[in-house]
């Protein structure tokens, strides 16, 4: 009888063999040139601006989010037990990508695998997977391809580089406390995420993969993680696909994207993003509450307000927002987030001209507000400002033909020279985001 293993391991020698190839080939390069596909999908990437990253795994069943193996320091022996009973049989493809469409977001981002090793696709390589560990049976991440297709929303895929449950994993600073007992074995460990992200790639064909737990080895400074090797497999095999990674460092060679986490790129409150900021397109990632997976007790979801500002600030620092929702372990988007992201979704439905397709506009972002632009209109987005009067230093000897409100047209008186332009509001701005259109 051929056993399932068995079956495994045919595919697992031609993907070592062909990723044996791909890299010896890559090598002969010595840096890393971008595709033409990559390139347009950076473009497009960029004029996306909003995409929703989703973070759901077996750890949702315990409601208490994505880090409570490290959190609680479960066996992983126990906590892959999680997976016998996990059924979400309220999940549905094409009702989460269209909530998500109608939120106004261009693209997800959803954790085929977090760090507790549990793996959301059909997968060859383990038995750890939603297809073969669960009662489910079904590739969701299969059926989300297929829906994100069908409304035209592009898929984007979350790899955790790090793994809290798997022995060939080096340990690192996180997991310790996961009854792993250490016994490393770096080509083993490698080659699984190697054939795992092939298959991702070839089975789904995602516009971009996002990496995370880079940082899980950064107090061992000799750990080398063959990123060079695994970037130059990735884009063999899709030269198309966009690399990002969540290691808080300048991007590395190979990457396509930079992305920063709880922070828009100016600043570091967070503390993750201090990191030099390059000419990639850039991302930057937030949670709509507390935590990134579900967490029943956590309700205090981020206002309209909040989520809009944050929007507009990243469009103002030439980033996209990937706005995080945890779903509940039955399939279900919870109804809180549901709620603000059809809120949004009416906001951009009026607002959107001046997010999509912008870049970060002449004016350097203030306390009052940012700035974004598509050809010769520059798009003045008004969050805070406590007086009715707003002077915009114009450089290179730019001059002002219009100003109007962006939604009714109405004109806006304004005093120009050759400092720049004193906007003269009819009121002190209340709204959300007042949004002033100027034709340069």
């Amino acid at each position: 009888m051929i056993t399932k293993q068995m079956q495994k391991s045919v595919p697992l020698k031609i993907l070592t063999l062909f990723f044996i190839l791909v890299t010896t080939i890559s090598f002969s390069q010595d840096k890393y040139i971008p595709s033409a596909d990559n390139l347009e999908n950076r473009e497009q990437f960029m004029n996306d601006k909003f995409g929703i990253f989703i973070h759901w795994g077996l750890y949702s069943m315990m409601a208490d989010g994505e880090w409570i193996m490290q959190d609680r320091n479960l066996n992983h022996n126990d906590y892959s037990k999680l997976a016998s009973g996990f059924y979400p049989s309220k999940f549905n493809a094409d009702e989460w990508v269209t909530a998500i469409k109608e939120s106004g977001a261009r693209y997800i981002c959803i954790t085929s695998r977090h760090h507790d090793g549990f793996s959301m696709f059909d997968s060859k390589f383990t038995d750890y997977d939603i297809v073969d560990a669960t009662p489910f049976k079904r590739d969701i991440m299969q059926e989300l391809s297929d829906a994100c297709k069908k409304y035209g929303i592009k898929l984007h895929i979350y790899y955790s580089h790090l793994d809290w449950s798997r022995e060939d994993y080096p340990l690192g600073r996180t997991g310790l406390g996961t009854g792993r007992k250490g016994e490393a074995n770096w080509d083993s460990y490698f080659s699984f995420m190697n054939n795992q992200i092939s298959e991702l790639l070839t089975k789904y064909n995602p516009r971009a993969l996002w990496f995370d737990g880079w940082w899980d080895h950064d107090i061992h400074p000799e750990f080398n993680w063959h990123l060079d090797e695994q970037y130059a497999l990735i884009h063999n095999i899709r030269p198309g696909c966009l690399i990002g990674n969540n290691h808080h460092q300048k991007p590395f060679s190979g990457e396509d994207f930079q992305m920063f986490e709880r922070d828009l790129p100016t600043e570091n409150k967070s503390g993750f993003s201090g990191q030099e900021i390059s000419r990639l397109p850039l991302e930057t990632c937030e949670t709509m509450n507390g935590t990134w997976g579900y967490k029943m007790k956590d309700t205090t979801y981020k206002s309209l307000k909040e989520i809009v500002h944050y929007l507009v600030k990243a469009a103002g620092n030439n980033a996209n927002l990937l706005l995080n929702i945890g779903p509940q372990p039955n399939g279900e988007i919870p109804q809180l987030a549901l709620d603000r992201m059809k809120e949004l979704g009416k906001w951009m439905d009026i607002y959107g001209e001046t997010i999509y397709g912008t870049r970060s506009g002449l004016i350097e972002p203030k306390d009052w507000g940012v700035t974004t632009q598509k050809g010769n209109k520059m798009f003045v987005h008004i969050l805070n400002l406590k007086d009715n009067e707003l002077f915009l230093p114009l450089i290179n000897g730019i001059r002002i033909k219009s100003a109007v409100t962006f939604v009714d047209k109405i004109p806006v008186r304004f005093i120009q020279n050759k400092e720049g332009v004193l906007l003269k509001l009819q009121n002190i701005p209340s709204d959300i985001d007042l949004v002033i259109e100027l034709t340069l």
